[in-house]
């Protein structure tokens, strides 16, 4: 048994509805809703198809420093319309799905995080979180 490729599709479709522009995004992209921690995307690596992200909610500290919030890395790749979480990181948590380049995941590893992106992306969906790509990366959606 491999990777759930329902699932992927499932994230992938999750994460267009809020991200719909993300294939446009040239660095990063933030929405703010009332309530809300911010939400970021923030693009790692371009390829033909495929982009690598890393999106999620940060604290941040009067400082300035961001602490993680539930941040997920992901490979989007468009032409076969899936999107997986590679990574996952909160305060005192870091989760590797692949944790040896070039081979397959841990499956059990990759189960758990995909299982968090979308209840995240669930979540984000239902607090009205939209990322669009308008002029300025950084969009502001305040409720009201």
């Amino acid at each position: 048994m491999g990777v759930d490729l329902n699932r992927t599709k499932g994230v992938f479709e999750k994460l267009m509805c809020v991200v719909p522009e993300l294939a446009s995004i040239k660095e990063c992209a933030v929405s703010v809703v009332d309530g809300s921690l911010p939400l970021y995307c923030e693009l790692l690596e371009t390829g033909n198809d495929f982009r690598r992200v890393a999106f999620g909610q940060y604290w941040e500290l009067q400082s300035g420093e961001r602490i993680a919030d539930g941040v997920f890395e992901i490979g989007i790749f468009f032409d076969w319309q899936l999107a997986e979480a590679i990574t996952y990181q909160a305060a005192y948590r870091y989760d590797d799905a692949y944790p040896v380049m070039g081979e397959p995941p841990v499956l059990s590893v990759h189960r758990r995080i995909n299982r968090l992106l979308e209840g995240l992306l669930d979540s984000l969906a239902k607090q009205g979180h939209i990322l669009r790509v308008e002029g300025k990366l950084a969009i502001d959606n305040h409720a009201g």
